[in-house]
C-alpha cells in the first residue's frame, strides 16, 4: 500500500511539471452521438483535430524546443522548459520560488525544495534536512518524459479561439477535463507541425506557456549521480 508521502509525491510531481490535462474517464463516459457530432464538428472546420494531434505530439517528441512561460502550480512563478529527445527534459522554476525538475527515460528527477512546495501546497509539509538541499528526489513517473508536453488525444478545434503565434497562424485545440480544469492548445496550421502555445486554467489560476526555438541545438545534462536520492530513501530521511 502507496504511504502519504509517495502517493503525495506523484501528485506534486505531475504538479510541478504543469502536466496538461486529459480526462480519460470523461473519454470513456461519452456517447457515440456526442463523439460522431464532435467529429463531425472537427470536419466541418478543415479536418480531425486527432489527426494534428498525433502529428504534433510526433513532431515536438522528435524535435528540440525551448518554452518559457507562467505555471498554474505556482502562482507568480516563471517556468523555463528544454526539451532534447536524446538527453531529456529540464523545468527550471524561477521568481516565487525557485527549483529544477529533470526527466530522462520515464524517471523524474525534482529537487528537494520544489518538492517540498509542491506537497506544501496540496497539504502536506514536510522539513528537509539541510543535507538535502541540494538533493534531486528521483521517481519513475510510468510514462515517457513527453507527457509534460503532449497533446491530449481528446483536444477538439476550437475556431473561434483560433490566432497568430509570433507571425505563424495557429488552430487553437481545447481539451477540458472539468469545469475549472481547461486547455488551449495553439498548433501551427500548416507543417511542421508545432505546439506553439498552450493556455491553461486550473481553478481559477491561469497560466501561458511560448514554444519556441525547434531544431535547435539544446542541451539537457542531469543531476550528477550523487546528487540524486530514490523516494523510498527520501522517504525514510523525512518521514512519511
Amino acid at each position: 500500500m502507496s504511504s502519504p508521502l509517495r502517493t503525495a509525491a506523484v501528485a506534486a510531481l505531475l504538479l510541478a511539471g504543469a502536466v496538461a490535462c486529459g480526462d480519460k474517464t470523461g473519454e470513456e463516459k461519452s456517447t457515440s452521438s456526442s463523439s460522431s457530432a464532435s467529429a463531425a464538428a472537427d470536419d466541418a472546420t478543415g479536418g480531425s483535430a486527432a489527426a494534428r494531434i498525433e502529428a504534433v505530439n510526433e513532431t515536438m517528441r522528435t524535435t528540440t524546443f525551448s518554452a518559457v512561460g507562467t505555471s498554474t502550480a505556482y502562482d507568480g512563478a516563471l517556468q523555463d522548459m528544454t526539451w532534447n529527445p536524446q538527453q531529456g527534459l529540464h523545468i527550471q522554476i524561477s521568481g516565487t520560488i525557485g527549483g529544477n525538475m529533470y526527466c530522462q527515460d520515464g524517471v523524474t528527477y525534482i529537487s528537494s525544495n520544489l518538492f517540498a512546495a509542491s506537497l506544501k501546497q496540496q497539504g502536506q509539509e514536510i522539513t528537509v534536512p539541510a543535507d538535502l538541499d541540494d538533493v534531486y528526489v528521483t521517481t519513475k513517473s510510468g510514462q515517457g518524459c513527453d507527457a509534460y508536453f503532449a497533446l491530449s488525444p481528446t483536444g477538439r478545434y476550437a475556431p473561434s479561439d483560433d490566432a497568430t503565434v509570433n507571425g505563424t497562424p495557429a488552430r487553437a485545440v481545447k481539451v477540458s477535463a472539468s469545469a475549472s480544469a481547461t486547455d488551449t492548445y495553439y498548433v501551427s496550421a500548416k507543417d511542421p507541425a508545432y505546439l506553439l502555445k498552450l493556455k491553461s486554467t486550473r481553478d481559477g489560476r491561469t497560466s501561458s506557456t511560448t514554444y519556441v526555438d525547434f531544431g535547435k541545438k539544446k542541451t539537457v545534462t542531469l543531476p550528477a549521480a550523487d546528487k540524486t536520492m530514490a523516494m523510498d530513501a527520501f522517504r525514510a530521511r523525512v518521514g512519511s
